[in-house]
C-alpha cells in the first residue's frame, strides 16, 4: 500500500509550527535593535536600524563587492575546512581505534588547543607570506583541532564488543571498519564537521585580518577604519546568514546520512 500523501495545508501547518518560535525570536530580536537604535541610548551613526544595514547590504551587492569579497571568502574558507577536516577525521579514526596512537598524540593537540589561529597568524605570516597558503593552513589548523576532538571522542566510545564480535566471525578489518567503526561514529563525525564548519569562519576573520584584499571580514576591517558603521553591521549579517546556512546544509546531510541517530 502506498502512503498517502499529506494534504498542502497540512504541511504548511507543521512547517510554520516548525519555525514559528525562531520568527518570532527573529522578529523580537528586530524589533529591539530597531528601538535601541532611535532610542538615543547609543550615539548616532553607530548603531544603523536594520532598515540602513538592509540598505548598505543592497548597495554592496549592487556594486559587486559583496559577491567579490563572498566568493574569496568562501573559497578560503571552503578549502581550509576540506583539508582540515579531512586530517582531523583520519587522525580522529585512528587515535579512536588505536589507543597507543592516542596515547602519544593527544598530549600535542591537547597542548595545541587552547592556541587559537589568531594567535598563528604573525608566524603564518612569516612562514609563507601574506598570500592564500597561510589563509587556508591557518583555517585548516583550527578545523583540524575542531574535528579531531569529536571524532576521536565518538570512535573511542564504539564498544569493543562490536568490534570483537566482527573480528570473531571473521571480518577483516577493512569490512570492521566500514560495516561496524564508522556506521557506529557517523553520528559524531556529522556533528564534527557541523561544528568544524563554524569553527572555518571563526579561523576566516582571524586569516582575513592577518592581511589580505579581498573577504568579508577584510571589508569589515576596511570599514571599520571609515567608521562605516551601516556596513560593518552588513558584514556582519552576511557572515551570520552564511554559517546558519552551512549549518543547515550540513544538518540535513546528517539526517540523510545517519539517519538511525536520534541526536
Amino acid at each position: 500500500m502506498h502512503a498517502t500523501p499529506s494534504p498542502p495545508g497540512r504541511v504548511q501547518v507543521r512547517a510554520l509550527r516548525r519555525l514559528g518560535p525562531a520568527l518570532a525570536v527573529a522578529g523580537a530580536v528586530l524589533a529591539l535593535w530597531y528601538l535601541t537604535a532611535r532610542s538615543g541610548a547609543v550615539a548616532p551613526g553607530l548603531l544603523p536600524t536594520p532598515a540602513e544595514t538592509l540598505a548598505a547590504l543592497v548597495d554592496s551587492a549592487r556594486s559587486g563587492v559583496l559577491a567579490t569579497d563572498l566568493g574569496a571568502s568562501l573559497t578560503r574558507a571552503g578549502q581550509g575546512f576540506a583539508l582540515g577536516a579531512l586530517v582531523g577525521s583520519a587522525l580522529g579514526f585512528a587515535t579512536g581505534y588505536l589507543p597507543w596512537l592516542s596515547a602519544a598524540v593527544t598530549p600535542a593537540i591537547s597542548f595545541l588547543r587552547p592556541i587559537p589561529a589568531i594567535a598563528l597568524v604573525p608566524l603564518a605570516t612569516a612562514w609563507f607570506g601574506i598570500g592564500e597558503t597561510a589563509k587556508r593552513l591557518l583555517i585548516a589548523y583550527a578545523v583540524l583541532l575542531a574535528v579531531w576532538l569529536y571524532v576521536h571522542d565518538g570512535v573511542s566510545r564504539v564498544p569493543a564488543s562490536h568490534l570483537r564480535a566482527a573480528r570473531s566471525l571473521g571480518a577483516p578489518l577493512h569490512r570492521r571498519f566500514t560495516e561496524v567503526l564508522l556506521p557506529a561514529a557517523t553520528p559524531a563525525l556529522l556533528a564534527a564537521l557541523r561544528y568544524g564548519a563554524s569553527v572555518a569562519l571563526l579561523a576566516l576573520v582571524a586569516a582575513e585580518l592577518g592581511g589580505a584584499d579581498s573577504g568579508l571580514a577584510y571589508r569589515l576591517q576596511v570599514d571599520g577604519q571609515f567608521l562605516r558603521v551601516d556596513r560593518m553591521f552588513a558584514g556582519l549579517l552576511v557572515l551570520g546568514l552564511l554559517g546558519v546556512a552551512v549549518d543547515l546544509v550540513l544538518a540535513a546531510v546528517g539526517r540523510r546520512f545517519a539517519h538511525w541517530s536520534t541526536s
